[in-house]
């Protein structure tokens, strides 16, 4: 652990106990020890390395905290915070990230409404919840609404479909300038990361000059952090930040690899090319020269193929340079050819007017089928997600003879009889086998009680992969993207089971959820288990989220032969048949 890390687990029990109503002077003594170990000069885990040294040593450390800080730098955690947390959840702490909130205000909402998320706190103020409670009114609740909007404008994260967005705008606007050949994102944003952080974008031309004026006209840029001859930094009116740099075409792909990155996929490249007699930066890859006075002779940076072939590697797709293996793969030719989003044939999960979506089945198809699509389930949700119209038994057999209808009028597209069934508190499925069992497509998902313990929800889990109808787990760990953690369970038991039972793990490729994530797709294929990409479309436009499951696929090593909706939708249907 790095002492920021102590430090802020610290801070974050000191907060946890303010809202619990606990003595000031034991929560002063935390932040004490926090502005010690922020001033800090050495790493607090060296000095637990020396017999000779004691924590207690430190200014504002008594023999109590002594013992925190060490509990923390061999688990990782404070079970003091984790008590705590258990008591108020995390969104207690998100809380007092948002200006207007303290530490009573924090409390006194969350014993009135047992909130857990940041959103249902901003749902209490948006529909006039929080004016009835001391000290809040109705000039309090606008003021919550425009803090909550100003903190995730500003938190430092964004959505990746946020992102992407905004650099195809940016790169769409630098093309449109004379001196402009080449422009790409790069960064996170190019390697399919779940969230970003800002935008990189690399533009080749002529003009620096001329391309960073034509930049800084654009809009959307509200702020000039730094202007330089070869790079420029703003801020847009996103809040987003986003660095153009400006490079000579010769130099383009070893930039491209560089400022992609992996910083730690870089760093071992680096190392392979000064073992080769190399040197590798954002200009090129250039013969190692022992005399200063001699210009450097440059053997590639034009392409990043060029790149990784000087060095002797396969070409590594972006989304695979994490140094998870991928260059010693590359050095034996054994890379796997990733999933692309044309292989994809059908998309599994979508909603139309019966729930909650907001598109007719027929508005839906055609959709899909324009997008090229040979197939797709209607997935709409089971009567416990009242919120949503959940669908009884009844309505799912009227539906079933809707969407038979409506097939047998198609040419050269299925529509597929499905639903989102709601896995229960106890695991079992909300609906009725008798209606499963007509079904083509089952998914299964958790809507509620998401906080439950990690062994009960481990429990109810595999209980629900006891039902021979279940096809699919949708969204299976619950996450929404910087607003709500993924529930625990044992992930690895799971896959097991659900590889043991030939149930599809889901790929949920909106862009608030990316669940599965990365690892845990991996892992899935290290165990056989077989994957979906679905958009859980709620509209026709979101139908194009297709491309961040896919990315997240491509994260996760996988190729056609590991995701079932690459297959033909006949052959798709069979692969889906249960085994007990």
């Amino acid at each position: 652990m790095e002492n920021h890390e102590v430090a802020k687990l610290l801070s974050e029990t000191a907060d946890l106990m303010e809202i619990d109503g606990q003595n000031s002077f034991r929560t002063r003594s935390y932040r004490n020890a926090v502005l010690s170990i922020e001033n800090l000069t050495e790493r607090l885990e060296e000095i637990l390395s020396e017999p000779d040294r004691k924590l207690t040593d430190l200014p504002s450390v008594g023999k109590g905290m002594a013992d925190h800080i060490e509990e923390i730098c061999r688990t990782g955690k404070l079970k003091l915070r984790e008590d705590l947390l258990g008591r108020y959840s995390p969104v207690a702490l998100e809380m007092l990230n948002i200006q207007g909130f303290g530490p009573k205000g924090v409390a006194l909402i969350l014993s009135h409404f047992k909130v857990t998320t940041l959103n249902e706190v901003e749902d209490l103020a948006r529909n006039g919840k929080l004016r009835d409670l001391p000290r809040m009114g109705e000039k309090f609740e606008q003021k919550i609404l425009k803090a909550i909007e100003s903190y995730r404008q500003h938190s430092g994260r964004y959505q990746i479909d946020v992102a992407d967005n905004l650099a195809g705008e940016l790169s769409a606007y630098l093309t449109e300038c004379e001196f402009v050949k080449m422009v790409s994102p790069a960064g996170s944003l190019r390697r399919g990361c779940e969230t970003i952080g800002d935008i990189d974008l690399l533009a080749a031309g002529d003009s620096p000059v001329e391309i960073g004026e034509h930049f800084l006209r654009h809009p959307k840029v509200a702020e000039i952090i730094a202007k330089g001859e070869n790079k420029i930094s703003v801020r847009l009116t996103t809040g987003i930040q986003v660095d153009l740099r400006m490079l000579d075409p010769e130099s383009y792909g070893a930039a491209m690899q560089y400022f992609t990155g992996s910083k730690a996929h870089n760093v071992v490249l680096r190392e392979r090319a000064k073992r080769m007699g190399y040197r590798l930066n954002e200009y090129g890859l250039f013969v190692e020269n022992k005399a200063d006075n001699e210009e450097p002779e440059r053997v590639a940076g034009k392409t990043e193929q060029q790149v990784y072939e000087a060095l002797k590697l396969s070409y590594i797709e972006p989304e695979l340079r994490e140094n998870t293996g991928e260059i010693e793969a590359a050095e034996k030719h054994q890379l796997p050819q990733l999933v692309t989003q044309s292989d994809i044939c059908g998309d599994l999960h979508m909603h139309s007017t019966a729930t909650d979506g907001r598109c007719s089945i027929e508005e839906m198809v055609q959709a899909a089928n324009q997008r090229g699509l040979d197939y797709v389930a209607i997935t709409d949700h089971s009567k416990a997600l009242a919120m949503a119209n959940g669908m009884n038994e009844k309505r799912v057999l009227d539906q079933i003879i809707e969407i038979r209808k409506l097939d047998s009028e198609m040419e050269d597209f299925r529509i597929l009889a499905g639903i989102e069934v709601d896995i229960l508190q106890d695991g079992s499925l909300d609906m009725d086998d008798e209606v499963l069992a007509q079904l083509d497509v089952v998914v299964g998902s958790v809507h509620s009680h998401m906080n439950q313990p990690s062994e009960q929800m481990t429990d109810r889990l595999l209980r629900a992969l006891e039902n021979l109808h279940l096809k699919i787990i949708g969204h299976p760990t619950g996450r929404l993207l910087l607003r709500r953690e993924p529930f625990p369970f044992d992930m690895e038991r799971i896959v097991q089971e659900a590889g043991r039972r030939n149930v599809a793990m889901e790929i949920n490729s909106f862009p608030v959820r990316l669940d599965l994530r990365d690892l845990h797709v991996r892992l899935c294929k290290q165990h056989g288990v077989k994957l979906v990409i679905s958009t859980d479309s709620h509209h026709t436009r979101h139908l194009s989220h297709i491309r961040y499951g896919v990315l997240v696929a491509r994260r996760g090593w996988l190729e056609k032969s590991d995701v079932l909706n690459t297959l033909p939708v006949a052959k798709f249907l069979r692969a889906l048949r249960r085994s007990a």
